[in-house]
């Protein structure tokens, strides 16, 4: 399958499956009722497939982490769901109809994208995914209705006030910053350190116990000479000043986001837990408001968006009769 068509496909799932009848998901497994309609185990697991292998490589030695990571990842696609029923029952509610040429419209435009306007090795590709064109047309149908709803509520917010940009400018000024440096000290403790009775579980303990220690006022150094399994630990845990960019990702989100003497809690790497100390740090130059006035415009436009969007899915969870089952 093209990379275009899978994620059009795994997008139409978790919003727009096609919701079975009973008798068919008896031996599905129920994961959900809405108003009646029944949100099946297998829809959410279809939901979930790409982001569970990714997940499965990830944590492929923390079994307990993979656990927690993949009850979060189903809980999530199984609310998205049922959001999704909500939305379409509203729909119905409303006496409202989407025209079939819209729909048309819409997968001629993906067979065009996608595949150069052949039509033959679309449905082909679709079958091969075991899934027929009606129900791909049906599934992209109720993405169209839930993205049609939710614009509809979200429709002519109140543009952004010069009070708003100000305080979202101050708030988010480190977006338009560049030339940051900072200077760390780390305490690392491997998930597997090599000793027999060593487990994810048992180093997480460790980490959480080294970190009270810290906390309670034992020095950085000293305890990083002791405990640190890292190349630095001989050093006290210290590194040489680094930019943004010279870090992880994820290490340098939490770093930078500390002040000078501050403690992040245990960051749980893909290898190994991780205290850092912000031992020093030195900001760059931020790009005038001038010149982001428009971005944040949008940004606080997306945000009122999202705050109506949010408001009109509560009311529509209140209003409705919903049973989730467990796993």
């Amino acid at each position: 399958m093209s990379v275009s068509l899978r994620h059009l496909t795994c997008l139409a799932a978790l919003l727009c499956s096609a919701v079975p009848a009973f008798s068919q998901s008896s031996s599905n497994g129920i994961a959900a009722i809405v108003n009646g309609n029944v949100i099946t185990k297998s829809e959410v697991r279809d939901a979930v497939n790409a982001q569970e292998q990714m997940l499965r490589m990830q944590y492929q030695n923390d079994p307990a982490a993979l656990q927690r990571e993949m009850a979060t990842l189903k809980a999530t696609a199984l609310d998205g769901l049922i959001d999704r029923e909500l939305v379409l029952a509203e729909f119905k509610r409303m006496g409202a109809a989407i025209k079939s040429q819209w729909v048309d419209d819409d997968i001629n435009g993906i067979i065009r994208e996608s595949f150069k306007g052949n039509r033959e090795a679309f449905v082909k590709e679709l079958a091969e995914s075991g899934m027929t064109l009606k129900k791909f047309r049906d599934m992209r149908e109720k993405m169209m209705i839930v993205q049609a709803m939710r614009g509809k509520q979200a429709a002519e917010q109140p543009p952004a006030t010069p009070a708003e940009v100000e305080a979202y400018y101050k708030k988010n000024v480190a977006k338009w910053r560049s030339g940051d440096m900072i200077k760390i000290s780390t305490i690392t403790v491997a998930k597997f350190s090599g000793e027999a009775t060593a487990t994810p579980a048992s180093q997480k303990k460790m980490a959480q116990e080294i970190h009270s220690k810290l906390v309670k006022g034992a020095d950085f150094a000293t305890t990083a000479k002791t405990y640190s399994q890292d190349s630095h630990a001989e050093d006290g845990g210290a590194w040489d000043w680094m930019s943004r960019e010279q870090m992880k990702p994820s290490i340098a989100n939490v770093a930078f986001n500390l002040k000078t003497g501050g403690l992040s809690s245990v960051i749980d790497d893909e290898a190994a837990y991780i205290i850092i100390a912000c031992d020093a740090i030195k900001y760059g130059n931020s790009k005038p408001m001038s010149e982001v006035r428009q971005e944040i415009e949008r940004a606080i436009s997306n945000e009122k968006s999202k705050a109506v969007i949010d408001k009109w899915m509560e009311g529509l969870r209140k209003k409705a009769v919903i049973k989730k089952n467990g796993w």
